[in-house]
């Protein structure tokens, strides 16, 4: 924004002369440089325990910007953790290396390396659903991927682990099958390769991050004494829960808190109904009544009851006292209510096809097979078909097929949206009714909010 103040000149840049950092050799290949992969697992890498065993080549996704801004800064960035109290400042070094998605060769020779023990993958959920046709071409992050495992088969150089740390319930499995058709369709033999020698970890990962201002990094400016184009902030709680194997080993993340655990699924729907699901609820809600932060639509009480009756549903399905949740949903409501971290809508709202089929459709399933409404997951989606039909401003993988459905009126678009997130949805009169009638209900808030 003009309006926001920017980082000095006049300061140094950040990089490993300004602030001498030892560079551990690269074990682990990165997919997908973005904020939330600065904040997640390059922290957790920097603060495990032999730490100065792992570093990180990381690789962009679409563009290379942040390739070309780290690779200036020797790697370097700043974690600002925001909290109620204040900023706390931490410069992390755990990534060595900064390369441009498109660099095919240079992932390639990285993932053949026999020291490469590790990659993690942070591409979106949309990134697993895209059409094998598309996925086999070369310029898709799995398909480069599977393209450089074959380097690897070629050089012998052993078995290795996928991570992947997206919003995907059993992600580590659907990995495994993406890759896993991508090969196939490649070649049967580097299938085989794969199935036996590639082991596929599932994650769920947690670490609200919001994009990056202008302001952001003139306050790291002002308070480190360098400037920091890569700098990210984020909230001081973190997360991350693994399962799988490391056949080829891994740092010590214990020792930054992580988890390993042997049935992943019930932290993972904890994670993804809970945050991911009351964060779709506001994105969209949010929007529709006029906020822009979580923290904004949280405080607006239309908003944080649509919330509470999707966690009521949600947890009637989430068994276990180790996963503690009403103390979770209490650290969710502090998180959330966190107004210094501007965690905007628009972000989160983007690709609403793939992540309600994860954070809407299965609570919504287990609460009408208990024979029960499910109006709290329902609303979700009527607040996702309020939203779209509100806006011509939207992302999504399915953009085109939305704006097909948005060209009818009443029910019929309704259940023309709904067919998008499942068609079993919209061949169920009733089901369709009921979201068309929580969508009016939430359209007529606005005119009294």
């Amino acid at each position: 924004m003009s309006g926001e103040p920017k980082p000095s000149a006049d300061v140094p840049r950040l990089n490993r002369t300004v602030k001498p950092t030892a560079t551990p050799p690269v074990r682990i290949v990165h997919l997908g440089l973005g904020a939330f992969h600065r904040s997640h697992q390059a922290w957790y890498t920097q603060h495990a325990g032999d730490a100065a065993e792992w570093g990180i080549a990381s690789f962009t996704g679409r563009r290379p910007d942040a390739a070309t801004v780290l690779a200036e800064q020797d790697g370097l960035f700043t974690v600002v953790e925001r909290s109620g109290a204040g900023d706390s400042f931490e410069v992390i070094g755990s990534i060595v290396e900064a390369v441009d998605g498109a660099d095919v060769g240079r992932l390639a020779e990285l993932v053949a390396a026999p020291e490469t023990a590790i990659i993690t993958l942070t591409i979106t959920e949309a990134a697993y659903a895209a059409d094998l046709s598309v996925a086999v071409q070369d310029s898709t992050p799995l398909a480069r991927l599977v393209a450089a495992l074959a380097a690897r088969r070629t050089a012998a150089a052993g078995p290795i682990a996928v991570v992947s740390c997206d919003n995907l319930a059993e992600n580590g499995t659907v990995a495994r099958h993406a890759i896993g058709a991508i090969a196939l369709a490649v070649d049967p033999g580097l299938a085989a390769w794969i199935d036996a020698n590639v082991s596929f970890v599932s994650t769920s990962v947690d670490r609200i991050t919001p994009r990056t201002t202008t302001a952001d990094l003139a306050l790291v400016a002002s308070a480190c004494g360098y400037r920091d184009d890569a700098a990210v902030v984020t909230e001081p709680f973190h997360n991350w829960i693994l399962s799988g194997d490391f056949p080829a080993g891994r740092p010590r993340w214990e020792d930054a808190g992580a988890v390993f655990v042997d049935d992943l699924e019930p932290y993972e729907n904890r994670k993804l109904w809970l945050l991911n699901g009351a964060h779709s609820i506001l994105a969209y809600a949010g929007q529709i009544r006029g906020h822009s932060t979580v923290a904004e639509a949280l405080s607006d009480d239309v908003c944080r009851d649509a919330v509470e009756a999707f966690w009521d549903e949600a947890a009637q399905h989430l068994s276990g006292d180790a996963l503690g949740i009403p103390a979770y949903r209490d650290a969710l409501v502090e998180r959330f209510g966190n107004s210094r971290i501007a965690h905007h809508l628009t972000q989160i709202a983007m690709d609403g096809t793939t992540k309600l089929r994860m954070r809407a459709l299965p609570v919504l399933a287990a609460e009408r097979a208990a024979g029960r409404s499910g109006d709290g997951a329902a609303r979700m989606i009527a607040a996702w078909t309020a939203y779209l039909s509100s806006t011509a401003d939207f992302h999504d993988p399915l953009a085109a097929d939305i704006r097909e459905a948005k060209t009818l009126d009443g029910e019929p678009r309704t259940a023309a949206l709904l067919a998008l997130l499942s068609p079993e949805l919209a061949n169920d009169p009733a089901l369709v009714a009921q979201i068309h009638r929580l969508q009016d209900s939430l359209a007529a808030t606005i005119s009294h909010a």
